[in-house]
């Protein structure tokens, strides 16, 4: 497991995910909000009027119920609204993702 940051137009949370999920990040995300939330039946609770509505939560529920359920995504620490310019130093080698 290793630590990756995401937000989605609020505040900046750092998760713990599986090492396949955090070295390969832009991928993972963007099979899940340009090819999942579009057409699985699972993900019907996502579209609203002809688009989707999701945040980084949905992302780690996404990665929990349907590609790592034996390895469990997490919250470490939600850092607030802070910039990506001004993260603590300690995260900012960190791979990210903003919805």
């Amino acid at each position: 497991m290793q630590n990756i940051i995401l937000s989605a137009d609020g505040d900046v949370k750092i998760f713990s995910v599986p090492d396949a999920v955090a070295e390969n990040l832009e991928k993972y995300c963007i099979d899940f909000c340009d090819k999942w939330l579009w057409s699985s039946p699972d993900a019907e609770k996502y579209r609203i009027n002809g688009g989707v509505c999701y945040d980084e939560e949905d992302f780690i529920e996404y990665l929990n119920k349907y590609i790592f359920p034996h390895e469990q995504s997490m919250l470490v620490k939600n850092l607030g609204a802070v910039s990506y310019k001004n993260l603590p130093d300690e995260y900012k080698l960190l791979p990210h993702f903003f919805f």
